[in-house]
């Protein structure tokens, strides 16, 4: 949980919270088409019940958070620049979205997928 004390209150972000931002703006990103399991554990797990958080670790450092995400990429895209461009935008939208400082945005790709075969 994250929080933050304002002079009404406090308020508290939860990490299901943080990781539903990064997956739908990791989503939407160009050449990404969909989010892998961290470990077979989580990918096992995954098969029984549809998780949409699939995929996103979020950590809690001082007073910022560290996102780890695991994602598959189209074939036939550049894997640096897909990768780069998914962490700038999850980065910008976590603090954007959320007025907290993000330490970092990793992002681990677990492997291609053909979209279209044609």
């Amino acid at each position: 949980m994250s929080d933050n004390t304002n002079p009404l209150g406090n308020i508290y972000i939860s990490n299901r919270a943080i990781a539903s931002i990064a997956s739908q703006c990791a989503l939407q990103s160009y050449g990404v088409v969909g989010l892998a399991a961290k470990n077979l554990v989580e990918g096992i797990t995954s098969s029984l019940v549809k998780d949409p958080l699939l995929g996103i670790d979020v950590q809690h450092i001082e007073n910022m958070i560290g996102v780890e995400l695991y994602i598959i990429i189209e074939y036939g895209t550049r894997i640096s620049e897909v990768a780069s461009s998914v962490a700038d935008s999850v980065h910008y939208q976590l603090e954007r979205s959320l007025g907290i400082s993000v330490k970092y945005v990793n992002v681990h790709v677990r492997g291609l997928r053909i979209s279209n075969p044609d």
